[in-house]
């Protein structure tokens, strides 16, 4: 098995174990006729390399992408899904919104408001 299958069949494992499905295959067709090699570096790079490595659970790793993804103020369909494998790793509603709060003054006050918002349903408790 080549270097760049073993990173493709890593990253699309961890891809299914984090946001579940065929999400993996899903995010690769939707560029694949625009620009098939960035769903080819996210999933070897990103999630066969990076988020595949030793020294953080994945549940961290996924709160400082929902982090990444307040900071930039602009991605909520990728801060959605961040918040969402943060809590199936384990982390808790306290620790996704705490993660967003603590930065209220290095992002912005809109862009907390508006990720607290973008995630209500999914950090209201359940009934």
């Amino acid at each position: 098995m080549t270097e760049q299958t073993e990173l493709r069949r890593r990253g699309l494992a961890l891809i299914d174990k984090l946001h579940g499905g065929h999400a993996g295959e899903a995010m690769m067709a939707e560029v694949a006729d625009v620009c098939p090699a960035f769903a080819e570096i996210t999933v070897d790079v990103a999630m066969g390399t990076i988020m595949s490595r030793p020294g953080l659970d994945l549940a961290t790793r996924e709160l400082i992408l929902v982090a990444a993804c307040v900071m930039l103020g602009h991605a909520m369909p990728q801060l959605r899904a961040h918040a969402e494998a943060a809590l199936k790793m384990g982390a808790t509603r306290q620790q996704v919104t705490e993660t967003i709060l603590q930065l209220v003054l290095y992002a912005s006050g809109p862009s907390v408001r508006n990720s607290l918002v973008e995630l209500k349903d999914i950090l209201a408790e359940p009934h």
